[in-house]
């Protein structure tokens, strides 16, 4: 199986946000993305840096992320571009 590159880490964690009801813990976020804690911590960042996501937290401080307007842009616009590759065999 091939290494996933940047662009489909960060595709991943974005769906497992939308897939969970757009909301989810971080550590459930952590153990479903498949990569190690370390390089999750950096896509996270990269990923909240860029407002794909937010963070939110409740009265008690437990924290949830759900994606931005931007972060389904995102999803929408890679799907775009996988169709776009499968179609011309890229």
């Amino acid at each position: 199986m091939a290494k996933r590159n940047k662009l489909e880490i960060m595709k991943d964690v974005l769906e497992l946000v939308s897939q969970n009801h757009n909301s989810i813990k971080p550590t459930p976020l952590l153990r479903k993305s498949n990569i190690s804690s370390s390089r999750f911590k950096q896509y996270y960042q990269e990923i909240l840096k860029k407002a794909l996501i937010r963070e939110i937290l409740d009265r008690k401080n437990n924290k949830t992320i759900s994606l931005t307007e931007k972060g389904f842009r995102f999803l929408e616009k890679y799907q775009t571009i996988v169709h776009f590759i499968d179609e011309f065999e890229l």
